[in-house]
């Protein structure tokens, strides 16, 4: 057994088991993470998009909560990201693993907790936040504003004394600004509902490290209030080894080169995209308006039994974003 697929071995032995089974060898960063965040360690994790550092910071998280050494029906997990389109791709991909963890825990005949998912920001309707007050969730998805509306309030400060761990996540669009200091002066506020609790900020790209992980740490208090004196928590710096590998193509469909004048170039183009979409696990497409967007998501899904694309833009609804 190598040291990648051991690092998966300080879990319990059926999220060990279904790790390997269902998603395989763990990645260099959760390998060299896991050890380190199992310790009760802050971290700064960077490493490139799509090397598994979501799953390298929850999955602790989520051990803790299966195997009850944090007691479910409280708010035990606090992930805030400043990208608020972010935040329900993050919820969707921990239902997934939740749901297949349960699965292979009651095919083994082990008991497993109910773990609730919710988001919270500016377009949560209200009745879902009183909700989340009445039963709140075990993993709290949000965004930097909305926790320090939540720590200014009697209601969200009840929601958050019993955080074990919050994830910085984007850690890098916020340091150096004005919502960075409100994320972090909000987190030290958590510490006076909550306690001390586990540190962890993701970037795929953020220099300097031994800043950031400063600005993450931030200081604990040490000695009583008249003669206090001020510690930095040590931030442990979790950068990947590996390089990722970047292949960049300028092309243009040679069959849509004869409809050039008359702009029927587009069902070309559609199906060009549509072969792209079917052949990757994610395609993101740009276009140059908004217009264009919502023509290049008709012409694709045009004759498809189902969606394939889906346009995001400023002007969408509430509800549709």
């Amino acid at each position: 057994m190598d040291h990648q697929e051991g690092a998966i071995y300080c879990f319990h032995p059926l999220i060990g088991d279904w790790f390997l089974e269902r998603i395989g060898e763990p990645t260099e960063i959760q390998s060299r993470a896991w050890p380190v965040i199992a310790a009760g360690r802050h971290a700064l994790i960077t490493a490139p998009t799509g090397s598994g550092k979501t799953l390298a910071a929850f999955l602790w998280a989520i051990n803790q909560l299966i195997t009850g050494a944090w007691s479910a029906g409280r708010t035990r997990v606090l992930y805030v990201s400043p990208l608020k389109a972010l935040n329900n791709d993050i919820r969707r991909n921990l239902i997934t693993p939740l749901e297949g963890l349960k699965a292979h825990f009651r095919g083994a005949g082990a008991a497993f907790p109910e773990i609730c998912v919710l988001t919270r920001s500016g377009d949560t309707p209200a009745e879902e936040r009183r909700q989340m007050l009445r039963r709140p969730p075990e993993i709290l998805i949000t965004t930097p504003e909305s926790l320090n509306i939540m720590v200014s309030s009697r209601g969200g400060r009840a929601m958050l004394t019993g955080i074990a761990t919050v994830i910085l996540d984007e850690i890098h669009a916020v340091v150096g600004t004005k919502r960075g200091t409100h994320l972090i002066t909000a987190v030290e506020r958590l510490v006076r509902l909550s306690g001390e609790f586990q540190r962890i900020a993701l970037s795929a790209t953020v220099k300097p490290l031994p800043g950031v992980a400063a600005f993450v740490g931030g200081y604990v208090q040490k000695g009583g209030a008249r003669a206090p004196r001020y510690e930095k928590r040590r931030v442990a710096v979790i950068e990947s080894r590996r390089k990722k590998r970047s292949e960049i193509r300028v092309a243009f469909p040679p069959a849509a080169r004869e409809h050039l004048v008359d702009a029927s170039w587009w069902p070309l183009l559609a199906e060009t995209f549509r072969g792209i979409i079917r052949e990757s696990g994610s395609t993101l497409l740009f276009t140059n308006s908004r217009r264009t967007a919502e023509k290049a998501t008709r012409l694709i899904n045009e004759g498809e039994p189902q969606e394939l694309a889906y346009a995001h833009h400023g002007s969408l609804s509430r509800e549709i974003r």
